[in-house]
This record gives C-alpha cells, structure tokens and sequence, in this order.
C-alpha cells in the first residue's frame, strides 16, 4: 500500500491572501464613497452651477443656467465696448469686437459652465467639482467669430498699408542727373491677420493684434552709386587724344558736357547676381563719333617713295615711308566707357598699326630694281592750262610708288579724291553722253599713258575701259599729229565705278616715275628685266560710223550772235588690239583688246535771238 503525504498551508500565503482581500475591499468602498460624494453632489446642485465656477471673470455659482445666461448678458459687453488695438509699426487702428465680426453667445456660454463637474466621466467630473469648489474654475465664453466682417476690416486697413514695390531711377535731365530711391512693397498678410485676431478674441480682454505685414523687394532699391558715376561722367568735358601724335596729326578732340549727356545711357543688366543699373555712353552714339574720329585719323601703310638714279644705279629716297593705323573702334568704345567711369576724361583712342613693306632704308639690290624696264610717252598738245594742271597732280601721285612682287595694282588706291582741294582744277570730261566742264579733266591722260606702259612691258592687265568716243588727245604722236596705231590704246578711270588694274607678275619689286613736261607725260618702270619682249598688232578702225550732224542749242548765257562750241564730233569705230608676251624669246601669253567707240555729236551753243547760227557757226569753223 502506497501512502502520499502533502505539506502543511504556508502560513506566509494566508497573510497575503488577507492583505489583497482588504486591498480589494478597501478600493470598492473608495469607489462608493467617490461615487456617492458625486451623485450626491450633483443632486444638491441639480439645476444649477456648480459653487466657483465662472465665465470671463462672472461667478456663475449656484446659478441655472438661464440666470446665469442673464447674467452674462448684462455683465459681459466686451464685444461692444471692448477695444482691440491693430498695430502696423508706429501706426494703430482701433475697433471693438463687435466691428471685428465677434458675437457673444451667453446661452451656450451658460450651457458650458453647466456642464463643468458633470462630463468627461467619475474621476473628472469629481475633480472638476473639487477644483471648482476649492479654488474656483473658468469655462470658457463661448463666442461666434465671423469671419467676413473680420477680413472686410482688414481689407479696408489694407488699403491704408499697402504700396507696391518702386524701382529706383536715374535720369538725365539736361546735364544734370536726378536719382530717385527705390521702395520696399508692403502687403497686409489679411489671412495672418485673421489667425491672430480671432486669437485674440477668444480671451475676452482688450489686447493688441500686430499685423503681418509682407514686404516685396524691387529689383532696384538703392542707386546712389550708379548716380555718382553719371554725375563724375557729365562732371567734365571728354577729350579723346591720339597716342604719340605730332603736329602734323589730327587732334585731340574734345566733347563738352551736353554732348555727354546726349550720349549717356542709363540702363538695366543682369549681372548674374540680379538686376542692376549700368551707366555707359550709348555705343551707337560712340561709334558714330570714333566713326568721325576715324576719318581722319586712319590711314593705310604707305611704302617709302624713291627715285632710281642711273648714274649710282642705287635708290634715293623721295618720300619717306609712313606707318599705317587704324582706329580700333570696338577696343575704343570699351576703354572710353571703362576709363570715364574712373573719372578720367582725357582718354587715348586704341590704334592699330601696318608697317610699310618697304622703309626708306631699302636698297636697290634688296628690291631687285637694277634698271629701266620700260617707259612710254603720251602728247596733249593744245591742252588748256586746267587739263595740263590735272594731268601733273594726278601724275605726281604716282611718281616714287612701289609694286610688289605678284601684286596687282589699281590706280584708284593711289589717287584719292579728285576735288578742287587736292589740286584739280575745272576741265573738259565725258559725263551723262556729253563732254562737260568737271574737276579733274585731263586725269585719262594719266591712266591712258600707264595702260601704254604696263601693255608695251608685257604685263598683265587686268582691268581697263575705254572712253566712250574718240578723244583726239590719245590719238597724237610727239609732232602733235594722230597716229591711227593709237587709236583702241587709250584707258578711262572714274573712281570707284571704273579703275585701271595690271599685275606685277614678276620676283622683283617695280618703280614707277613721272616726269611731266610742256606738252607730254613719260611714265617709267625700273626693275629688273625678266627677258620680256612684246609684239601686238592692230585691226585698224572697222565698222566707222559717221559722226551726227552737229547739234545747235540756245544758251541764255550767251549774248545776241554770239557762238561757242561745247562738244567735238568723232566717228564711231571698231578697233581690236593683239598682244603676244614672250620671255626670253619663248611664248610667254596673249591677249586681245577690243574697242567700240561711238559716234560723237559736235555741240554748239548760241545765245538767243541769233541769226542763222549753223551759217554762223560754218563762218566762224566751227562745229563742222
């Protein structure tokens, strides 16, 4: 027989088992005194406020709530003569609740502080009693914010507040420079407003609101500095002045201060920082001065001038040679504007400069120029002394001039203006089909005998025209008389329209001189003879066609009877010219030049009221 034995209770386990049991007990008549204390207290009260509790500042206690609601209503006009203050930095606008959109609801406030001590459960609503009892507790007013009124205030405030943003300006007036200050935009932050004014509203005091207030920055705020530039600017006239300059240079050149500021501009730029204000002088209004400027200042390289002595067979110097420059307009305009703001106004243009290919220190040997490779003379017996005074200006123009090697030469580069100022004088040309008075008649005789030469040295030619009709000058020999071999070797130059143009093909530099005498022109070519030899033949004239009969037209400016005639007859006529070049006896090129000239009209003019002048014209030989 098995026999199980257990162990006798702890007696540790019987103590605790009492300690929860009186625990447990202890807790459930806690809880039936706390809710007793609470019942009962609600029942002595039923109906009414709880002792403490009040509403803004009004002790409800003991009240229902309808009373209580009375009470408010007569106690509580804070909507109507309280008073809320709207600050915008030193500036303050007042209004009372009311204007702001508050409404007072004292019924539901009542409710509210009914309710204090009877919600939220056992243990709050015996709290809330206690607290309201022992020290007294605040339900809050009730109140209905209207928003509309609140936001039409702060519009209408917003119209007082708010200014846009003002860009600051700079003006030129006169020569005087006006800057105006930018100006911060200001924007009432209404939404902002309304957030903190009903804030404010709610605890039912007068109080203070600031307003928010959003500030906008202009792209220009401040341009002081920009002005003080201008003012530096138009502070003193502006000279431009031409780096190493002689006497003999052009220059300086001075603009006073109304030009300036005809020519300042005031502008925006973005720096890639922002916006900003830049003070220059107008490029157009610069370029067109350095334009001006450049007129007079550039001029090309020209090469050192000689003549070839034929006794030493070495050059002397005729003209020295002469440094070309150029003025760099963009390089200018860019200093001007950067110096001027410095406060410089002596200022030097920026230059460029040719050297010469030739200087005067060249010799012959280095040149290549040993000997007279050709020369050609031309005849204008009973020329006017105004056509010989052309043909030595135009002549002395190329006396000394260099070409080089494969270069091809225009006479037009050399020339330069035919005008009264450079030495012409008024005589007969061909212009509009008429043979008229004109500066720088006489010019073609120049042209006509460098065609000769550069055709009879065997070098190409590369532009050449005719004159229109045959002019009797082109046509003579050295006794004065035509030669009919002349005739389709004559070269008309108008510059720019129409040039005469040969090609120094060979390796040597080629000389040219003048020598103009009584009643003919020598043109020579020194260089060094590359064997060459011309033959060339002539058609002759062909297809001649007879001149018109004269023309007669009254002049006003003649008296009664009397004659004179303008314009000289000259048939019309095909001429074709052969050239064949050869060098060192071999075939080198050839070439042709075909000629048409016109048939030319003789023009007599008469003055009025004369008799018969085409018999008077006959008797007197004339326009025949």
């Amino acid at each position: 027989m098995t026999t199980t034995s257990y162990p006798p209770p702890s007696r540790n386990a019987d103590i605790l088992t009492q300690i929860i049991a009186a625990l447990m007990g202890g807790f459930i008549l806690f809880l039936v005194a706390l809710l007793a204390w609470t019942l009962g207290y609600q029942l002595v009260y039923a109906g009414r406020i709880f002792p403490g509790v009040s509403v803004a500042g009004v002790d409800l206690s003991g009240m229902t709530p309808a009373d209580a609601s009375v009470t408010l209503n007569q106690r509580l006009n804070f909507p109507y003569q309280g008073q809320i203050l709207m600050r915008d930095g030193e500036r303050v606008w007042a209004a009372s609740p009311a204007e702001l959109g508050m409404v007072f609801d004292a019924s539901a406030s009542a409710r509210s502080a009914y309710e204090l001590g009877r919600s939220g459960g056992l243990f709050s609503a015996f709290g809330d009693q206690l607290d309201s009892r022992r020290r007294g507790a605040t339900s809050e007013a009730v109140i209905i914010f209207d928003q509309h009124i609140a936001y039409a205030y702060l519009q209408r405030l917003a119209l007082e507040i708010d200014q846009p943003a003002v860009e600051a300006n700079l003006a030129i007036q006169g020569t005087e420079v006006v800057a105006q200050p930018g100006q911060l935009g200001r924007f009432l932050n209404v939404d902002a407003g309304l957030i903190a004014l009903s804030s404010q509203l709610q605890t039912f005091r007068d109080g203070e609101v600031n307003l928010i207030v959003d500030e906008i920055q202009p792209k220009l705020l401040d341009v002081s500095s920009q002005a003080d530039a201008a003012r530096q600017i138009l502070s003193a006239p502006l000279t431009l002045n031409l780096p190493g300059a002689t006497e003999a240079d052009p220059g300086p050149w001075t603009f006073d201060v109304q030009t300036l500021a005809n020519m300042l501009l005031v502008r925006q730029k973005d720096d890639g920082n922002g916006i900003n204000l830049e003070v220059a002088l107008d490029t157009g209004a610069l370029n067109e001065i350095l334009l001006g400027v450049a007129e007079q200042v550039d001029r090309p390289a020209e090469n050192a001038r000689f003549i070839f002595n034929d006794d030493t067979r070495q050059l002397e110097v005729l003209r020295s040679s002469i440094v070309g420059r150029t003025v760099d307009i963009e390089s200018s305009r860019a200093f001007i504007n950067q110096n001027i703001l410095t406060g410089a106004h002596l200022i030097d243009l920026q230059i460029t400069t040719e050297e010469p290919a030739v200087l005067a220190t060249a010799t012959a040997a280095e040149l290549g120029i040993t000997e007279l490779v050709h020369a050609e003379t031309s005849y204008f017996y009973g020329s006017s002394p105004e056509r010989k005074q052309n043909i030595a200006t135009a002549a002395d123009a190329f006396d000394g001039v260099m070409i080089a090697p494969g270069e091809t030469f225009a006479m037009g580069s050399v020339m330069g203006d035919i005008s009264l100022d450079n030495g012409y004088a008024e005589a007969l040309i061909i212009y509009g089909g008429r043979t008229i008075k004109g500066v720088g008649g006489g010019v073609c005789q120049v042209s006509t005998t460098l065609f000769r030469n550069a055709f009879f040295a065997g070098f190409p030619i590369e532009e050449r025209n005719s004159h229109a009709y045959r002019v009797y000058y082109y046509e003579q020999n050295v006794s004065g008389s035509k030669d009919s071999n002349l005739v389709g070797l004559d070269a008309t130059v108008y510059f720019p329209l129409v040039d005469f143009k040969f090609t120094n093909d060979t390796p040597y530099w080629l000389l040219m001189e003048t020598y103009v005498y009584e009643n003919s022109l020598e043109w020579k070519f020194y260089s060094t003879s590359d064997g060459r030899t011309v033959d060339w033949t002539t058609t002759g004239t062909q297809n001649v066609v007879d001149a018109p009969a004269p023309l007669f037209v009254e002049n006003d400016e003649l008296a009664k009877n009397e004659i004179k005639q303008v314009d000289w007859s000259a048939d019309g006529a095909d001429v074709s010219i052969s050239r064949t070049v050869y060098q060192n006896g071999a075939f080198f090129f050839e070439d042709i030049f075909n000629t048409h000239y016109e048939p030319w009209q003789a023009v007599c003019e008469y003055g009025p009221d004369t008799n018969n002048p085409e018999k008077r014209a006959k008797d007197e030989g004339i326009c025949q």
